[in-house]
């Protein structure tokens, strides 16, 4: 029995010893926001299975676990145990977090990024996928997250961008693939579609973003005109701004050889489908006006205007031609380049001033001409229109009068129906009521009539009933009793006295006997 005691006692002992040994030496707190990193050292004196160089350990081998443990309570003994306790990766608002796996196999040859998530890779390298702004659980044993903002670099004369990529509006992100991408199926270079104005989370180790201002802007190509110390412009006899002589806007020498000068306009756009076209081709905006819109535009209106004489640039359909036919031509340019031309505008050709001073003399004095037979047309015209008013005058009279006459006559005319009907009505009205008083008369002749008759089948009934009463009684005095019988109170009393000569009156209340004697009726003779 006592053997007994001593081993329970002892068991007691070395559980109470491991749970104090297990709470105390083995027990690692992992706090909130903050993971377990675990690397198995071995079992020491028996052999041991190692993980296989750059990779992680599965359960039982020696090395560092893949699977971090989390907040909480956990026991793992430091003799078996190295326990570290890594906080967690957490990527703030306008940033991205660009993830290096450090184990797993080598990237197959011409291949570039690690698919996959992490924890799931098998090779090592830059992962795709990069980590928005977040919260994540990353062993630091197997994976390298660098966090990084909005950041850019210049190729040449493009400005790339990548990381957290804000596209403002207006704005579209023209995406360029450093690598192939077996899941989309997409090649390196340059992508067809955009990204419409938001916010990217990029990995500038796949793509890189233009962004690319669309909708349409003005160029203008223009001569320099002359300005007076004040800043005024300085004008010719004529009205007309002086130009320089230097090369600035777009200058031509006419077909009879005189020298052009002109103000160009053009209002031109790039779409959100033409931006890859342009980035591709000229690299940004900025080169699409210096590379293409400017000089077609020189070239375009020097070429045109080399075909016309002078005099046809400053008066005639010839000027209207020549502003269709530098438009069209400079659109057709646009449209094959990617380009959206909304306006293309000649704003103003300068010729000389001994080109221009004849033709518009002789301008004014055609004008003048013009003006005279044009005074004269109007004065016509005036007259007619006096003429006209007189007309209208007259007519308005005539017709006023004659308004005025048939208001009358109809006028008289409808008070003479009005009278006509109001006689026919009075007519009407007294033939009524003479019927009237005729169904009346009838009416009482009749009712006169019949209360007459009522009365004498009343009294004939009355006669009828007292000779038939009387019949049945045999006799008048039998009926004249019944009468007086019928019409006596049923409560009537008759007292029998017998009384001495002389004592009638003094002995009424004493003498004789009081008696009821109802009263018969005569019996009716049959």
């Amino acid at each position: 029995m006592k053997s007994i005691s001593t081993i329970i006692v002892a068991c007691l002992i070395l559980v109470a010893g491991w749970l104090t040994f297990d709470w105390t030496i083995n027990r690692v707190y992992v706090p909130e926001g903050q993971s377990l990193l675990l690397r198995y050292k071995g079992p020491f004196f028996l052999s041991a299975e190692y993980a296989e160089q750059g990779q992680w350990a599965d359960e039982g081998q020696v090395g560092v676990l893949r699977q971090l443990r989390g907040p909480g309570r956990h026991f793992y003994s430091p003799v078996w145990w190295e326990r570290t306790i890594v906080p967690d990766v957490v990527i703030e608002a306008g940033e991205v977090g660009v993830v290096t796996c450090l184990l797993g196999n080598p990237l197959p040859k011409g291949k570039f990024l690690v698919p996959g998530d992490i924890g799931e890779t098998q090779f090592k390298g830059v992962l795709r996928k990069v980590l928005g702004p977040g919260r994540y659980r990353i062993n630091p044993y197997g994976y390298d997250v660098k966090k990084i903002a909005s950041e850019s670099e210049r190729s040449g004369n493009q400005l790339k961008h990548f990381g957290w990529v804000d596209i403002p509006t207006g704005y579209v992100g023209v995406i360029t693939n450093l690598t192939d991408n077996d899941e989309t199926n997409q090649q390196a270079g340059i992508q067809p579609n955009v990204l419409p104005p938001g916010l990217y989370p990029i990995n500038g180790r796949e793509q890189q973003i233009d962004i690319v201002e669309i909708g349409y802007r003005e160029t203008t190509v223009a001569v320099k005109k002359l300005r007076n110390p004040d800043g005024s412009l300085q004008l010719d006899k004529a009205g007309e701004p002086l130009v320089g002589s230097d090369t600035e806007g777009i200058n031509f020498p006419s077909s009879d050889g005189f020298p052009i000068q002109m103000d160009f306009t053009a209002v031109w756009g790039v779409m959100p489908e033409q931006a890859p076209h342009a980035v591709r081709t000229f690299g940004n905006i900025a080169e699409v006006e210096n590379k293409v819109v400017q000089p077609q535009i020189e070239s375009i209106c020097r070429n045109n205007g080399s075909k016309y004489k002078a005099v046809e640039m400053l008066v005639g359909e010839d000027r209207e031609k020549f502003q269709e036919a530098n438009r069209k031509e400079f659109k057709k340019i646009l449209n094959e380049k990617q380009i959206t031309l909304l306006y293309g505008l000649v704003r103003h050709i300068y010729i000389p001033q001994e080109v221009r001073e004849p033709i518009q003399f002789s301008n004014v004095a055609d004008e003048l001409k013009l003006t005279r037979e044009q005074e004269q047309l109007t004065a016509k015209a005036e007259a007619l229109f006096r003429q006209a008013e007189r007309n209208v005058e007259l007519e308005s009279e005539k017709v006023k009068v004659d308004t005025e006459r048939q208001f009358g006559s109809r006028l008289a005319q409808g008070d003479l129906e009005s009278k006509t009907i109001d006689a026919e009505t009075a007519r009407l009205v007294a033939g009524i009521d003479k019927e009237t008083a005729e169904l009346k008369a009838l009416a009482t002749e009749a009712l006169g009539k019949a209360e007459n008759q009522g009365r004498q089948l009343v009294e004939q009934a009355k006669a009828d009933r007292f000779r038939l009463a009387v019949e049945a009684f045999g006799t008048p005095a039998a009926y004249n009793d019944w009468i007086f019988a019928d019409n006596l109170p049923a409560d009537v009393e008759l007292k029998l006295m017998y009384a001495g000569e002389g004592t009638l009156w003094t002995d009424m209340d004493n003498v004789g006997v009081r008696a009821n004697v109802p009263l018969k009726k005569p019996e009716p003779k049959k």
